[in-house]
This record gives C-alpha cells, sequence and structure tokens, in this order.
C-alpha cells in the first residue's frame, strides 16, 4: 500500500518566519514532527512518501501514486488543509485525518473518511489492523493518554532536511497547569508523560547520522515539568552526549517562568546546548493572570525571572495576550513597557482567543460570547471573542501597540537590552557557511534598503565592541525584526481590506 503523507501549508504568521527564512535560503523552519512519527508507525510493507506543502507542491504524480492519504494540521492551517482533502477527494483517494485540527474539529470536515484522533500511539494501531481487515470505522478516539516509553524515532529518511532551518523533537506531553485559554491539556492531559533519556539521544543520533548539525526545537509545551528526570538523567545524557560526539546542535524549547527559580536546571539546559526558551508570560495584570488560572505567574517579579534566565545564557522569548475580561484600555501600555524593560526581542502578542476545548471556550459558549470563527492565528488581530472592551478599541489599541514594538527604534533598543543582559554560553560552535551569506544578505536588504538601516548598523557597532561573541544572535534578531514588521503590516492591510 502507498501512503502519501501530507502537510498543509501555514499562512504568513508570526511563527512561520517566511520573510526570515529567504535569507539563510530555507523554506520552512520546522518538519512536521506528528507525521514523520506516524511514517514509524506504519507497516513496514507500506511505502510512504511524505510532501509537506511548506517545502513543495502536491503534483499530479503524488497523488497518482497513492492508494490513501493521511493528513495532519494545526488549526492555523485549517484553509490550506480544505484545499488538500478537497484535492485529494477529486482524484478519488481516502483521506485519513489527525492531529489537532481535526481532534478538537473533525466536524467541521465532512469529506474525511477516517479520523484517527487523539494520540497515534493509542488510536492509529487499531485503526491499521481494522483497515487490513477490510472493516475500518470513520472515528478512533481514545480517553486515556498513553506512556511514551515506546514511541519510535521519526521517519527523518522522508524529509529533504536542506529545506528546513530546524529540526524538531519530543521529550513530553502534558501540563500540569490549568490556564484556562489553552488547549495543552484538552489534548495531552495534566500528567506529565516523558521519553527516556536514551529514546532522546537515539533520535538525535538518527538526526546526527542524517548529517544534521543546527538547531533542534524540543517542541514540548513545558520542558521543565519534570524536572526531577531532568536534572538527573536527560540533562547529563545531553551533555556527555555532546562531549562524546563533538556536538555542536543548539537546542530551543517551551517552558514556564518558574525556571528563574532554578539556577542547577539553567545551568544544566545550558551546558546540554539549549540557548533560548519561549515562555508564557501573558501579562503584567495580576487580576488577569489569576482569572485565567495562570496563579503560577503571580507573586513574582517577572522582569527580575527574565533577566536571570537571560544571564544564565538563555535568550526568553515571549508570548503575550491582551483582551482578558478585566483589561482596560491602558494594558497596551501596560504591555509595551514591560517587553521593552525584560529585553524580550521575539514578543509575539495576541488578542485573546477561545480554542474548542478550553474552560475558556465553555464559559464563552455559555454566556453567548463566542464568534464563529477562528482563524488559528493568535496574533493577526482578530478574536473569536465578544470582549468586555469596546472591539475598535481592542483592536485599534493592538494594533498600535504592534506597530510601536515592531517599528525598528523600540525594536533594536530591545536587542540592545537582551544583549546588555544575556551571557553567550561558551559551547563548542562550528563555523556555518549559510550563517555568513545571511549576515552578507542582511547587510543589504537591511542595512542599504530597509528603513531600519540606521538602527541595524549602529547595533552592530555595539555589539563589535561590547558583546562580540553575540554578533550571530544580534544578525539573526535583526532578520526577525524584518520578518514581524512583514506580518504586522499584512495583517494591517488584511484588516483595512475587510473594513472596506
Amino acid at each position: 500500500m502507498n501512503i502519501l503523507l501530507l502537510y498543509p501549508e501555514f499562512p504568513d504568521t508570526f511563527w512561520s518566519f517566511k520573510h526570515a527564512l529567504k535569507f539563510v535560503k530555507k523554506k520552512a523552519s520546522l518538519p512536521p514532527l506528528g507525521l514523520l512519527t506516524v511514517a514509524s508507525m506504519l507497516p513496514p510493507a507500506w511505502q510512504r512518501r511524505l510532501v509537506d506543502l511548506n517545502v513543495r507542491k502536491l503534483l499530479g504524480e503524488d497523488l497518482a501514486w497513492a492508494d490513501i492519504v493521511f493528513i495532519s494540521a494545526m488549526a492555523v492551517q485549517q484553509d490550506s488543509a480544505r484545499e488538500v482533502i478537497a484535492r485529494c477527494k477529486a482524484a478519488g483517494l481516502p483521506v485519513v485525518a489527525g492531529g489537532p485540527l481535526f481532534t478538537t474539529g473533525y466536524a467541521e470536515f465532512p469529506e474525511v473518511d477516517y479520523f484517527v484522533l487523539n494520540e497515534a500511539e493509542l488510536t492509529l494501531p487499531r485503526f491499521i489492523a481494522d483497515l487490513e481487515n477490510g472493516v475500518p470505522e470513520r472515528y478512533y478516539t481514545a480517553n486515556e493518554f498513553p506512556a511514551l516509553d515506546c514511541t519510535p524515532v521519526p521517519e527523518w529518511t522522508l524529509l529533504d532536511m536542506k529545506q528546513y532551518a530546524s529540526m524538531a523533537i519530543q521529550f513530553s506531553r502534558g501540563c500540569p497547569y490549568r490556564c484556562d485559554f489553552c488547549n495543552v491539556t484538552t489534548l495531552f492531559g495534566h500528567k506529565i508523560r516523558t521519553k527516556t533519556s536514551s529514546q532522546i539521544i537515539a533520535e538525535l543520533e538518527g538526526l546526527r547520522r542524517h548529517g544534521w548539525q543546527d538547531s533542534v526545537f524540543f517542541v514540548d509545551d513545558n520542558f521543565i515539568a519534570h524536572r526531577a528526570y531532568l536534572k538527573k538523567e536527560l540533562l547529563p545524557a545531553l551533555i556527555e552526549w555532546r562531549k562524546s560526539k563533538g556536538v555542536t546542535n543548539k537546542f530551543y524549547t517551551e517552558c514556564s517562568i518558574n525556571l528563574a527559580d532554578d539556577a542547577e536546571l539553567m545551568e544544566l539546559m545550558v551546558n546540554a546546548g539549549f540557548n533560548q526558551v519561549f515562555i508564557g508570560i501573558e501579562t503584567p495584570e495580576v487580576t488577569a493572570l489569576q482569572a485565567c488560572g495562570k496563579q503560577h505567574n503571580t507573586s513574582r517579579d517577572m522582569l527580575d525571572n527574565v533577566r536571570r534566565i537571560q544571564n544564565a545564557g538563555i535568550e526568553v522569548q515571549g508570548g503575550f495576550i491582551v483582551g482578558f475580561d478585566s483589561d482596560t484600555p491602558s494594558i497596551f501600555q501596560k504591555q509595551i513597557e514591560f517587553i521593552q524593560k525584560s529585553g524580550i526581542v521575539t514578543a509575539m502578542v495576541g488578542i485573546l482567543q477561545a480554542l474548542p476545548g478550553t474552560k475558556l471556550y465553555e464559559r464563552l459558549k455559555n454566556e453567548g460570547r463566542l464568534l464563529p470563527h477562528s482563524s488559528g492565528d493568535n496574533a493577526d488581530s482578530n478574536t473569536n471573542i465578544v470582549p468586555m472592551m469596546d472591539p475598535e478599541i481592542l483592536r485599534k489599541g493592538y494594533r498600535e501597540m504592534m506597530n510601536h514594538l515592531y517599528a525598528p527604534k523600540y525594536y533594536y533598543q530591545r536587542i540592545r537590552t537582551l544583549l546588555e543582559e544575556y551571557r553567550v554560553p561558551q559551547l563548542k560552535s562550528r563555523f556555518r557557511m549559510s550563517q555568513f551569506m545571511a549576515f552578507m544578505r542582511s547587510t543589504v536588504m537591511l542595512g542599504v534598503i530597509g528603513r531600519e538601516r540606521f538602527q541595524y548598523w549602529k547595533m552592530l557597532a555595539w555589539t563589535a565592541v561590547n558583546r562580540q561573541q553575540a554578533l550571530p544572535l544580534a544578525v539573526t534578531l535583526a532578520i526577525y525584526g524584518h520578518h514581524f514588521r512583514k506580518v504586522c503590516a499584512l495583517h494591517l492591510k488584511e484588516r483595512q481590506h475587510r473594513s472596506i
């Protein structure tokens, strides 16, 4: 049987890095990890072919080759998913769908033949057995959450790795917290389940054998949730692996703000190769944090916590939200001040959205405050919520805040604030021609053509004198800023078009 694994295209969003990828001549920031893992779970006799629409087009010969199509997607990919499904059905192919988009929204895709939902370790074997016996059912779901010690190494051979800026692996699933707007626990539960250190090393070794030497994203929603195992097992194993193999890969992940409370953990992470974390800070307003169930962000000085993490050698990226019920028009300036003071250069700010399956969704549904559609992009100035704040004030304040944060003057100020606080880890590295070429392209695009050219050269000169080891990071962040401004401008244009 020929299995065609399809990954829909991402729109031009904050995290797509589409405009930044051009500087390094890559087509996508990350590979479709879920589909690669599913591919490893299929019967060995089945032939597999992956088409990531972020990397190449779906061709007629792909559809002619296939016997059945597997598609996985997130909510932000929904428009591309619909187009791909329609094309597959027109070609007479049965479609199997799974992943976050379909697990919470399968009712919106009546044309899909089979839904393999929740976690594939439980539902995929049942579907495969029924399919081979000729009696497949339409829905496969699970109420339990599987252990991860039998999850296979992703099928890296399906990838054209040179098209990607980074690779991805997963250590854990689940989150102990109860943020009412987050669907992580809906999908993966509260109990933390982890792979073993040997599994993680095996996945990294698979990447190394295929020649991958660049960054790797640990896609965990809260990497530090099982601290004891990290400190005793995984991080020491990663440190030893790096030393024994001469590895130069850098790692990045997501975690909670209380990473700042554990100096030993931060030191181990840095020594293991981690140089960046994304943290959901959400808001400096304690009332909003308490109301949404994010108590672990309260009763602490978050600005000090961010500095502590940066001082340890880990760059902090941050997620922020406006549009909580308790927010007033003053929230926009408060968010700006916090972000500027923190030196969080990559600050993803979105208007609150209610995701299906969350406590927030159910509450607002009961209150009659849900709008019919969510784009899945929480940074496109849209929301599926009827906010307590006047909607026009919310949208106007959000647009002005984003234009301020990513205006060259303030963006480059944040880069300098970060570099003043950030301690560059003393880890083995290697010269990368792609990095040098990205710098050369940036000197033209940003330093000559771009309207930020004054700030660009001023920042590079300051960094060269005061933080020479951080020059690669400074250039990378300058390139990110180019992407963020493009996305902000695109969303503003789309909003004006809809208004007309």
